[in-house]
């Protein structure tokens, strides 16, 4: 199974909306596929333009290690030089923190990835998992 276009667009729209309901600060989403590439993107009113790049860089990371932003952080925190060395090997594009979030399709596969920034970071993986169930996938924060 893939991840498609329609897909990223209930994803982003649910957890732009889960924000909204939660009156988190303007969120930036951003939908990765299984191979790291951009889907779809948007950022609330108000959201600041260089929210992007921290949406893709905390899916990207999920999605080039397999690893949610939450396992990321602790591996961050554990073995600081790990993750310096694949920021190395990504060009500074991983933001190991939680807002970056696998997503499983139902036979447990990873199918791509979402990148949600703008709030805490525990808010921002909140809005992302909203996202992805309203899309009928699995989170992986």
């Amino acid at each position: 199974m893939t991840l498609g276009l329609a897909k990223a667009r209930v994803i982003i729209r649910k957890a732009l909306a889960h924000g909204a309901e939660a009156q988190m600060k303007p969120l930036s989403v951003i939908v990765l596929d299984a191979g790291g590439n951009v889907l779809a993107f948007e950022r609330s009113d108000g959201a600041s333009p260089g929210r992007f790049a921290i949406a893709h860089g905390k899916a990207y990371g999920s999605i080039m290690l397999g690893m949610a932003g939450r396992a990321q952080m602790a591996r961050a925190e554990s073995q600081a030089y790990f993750m310096a060395a694949v920021n190395g090997v990504y060009g500074g594009a991983v933001i190991p923190v939680p807002g970056g979030v696998l997503i499983r399709d139902k036979k447990g596969n990873v199918i791509g990835a979402v990148g949600v920034t703008g709030d805490t970071s525990d808010n921002d993986a909140a809005a992302a998992e909203a996202g992805i169930a309203a899309a009928g996938y699995a989170a992986e924060a």
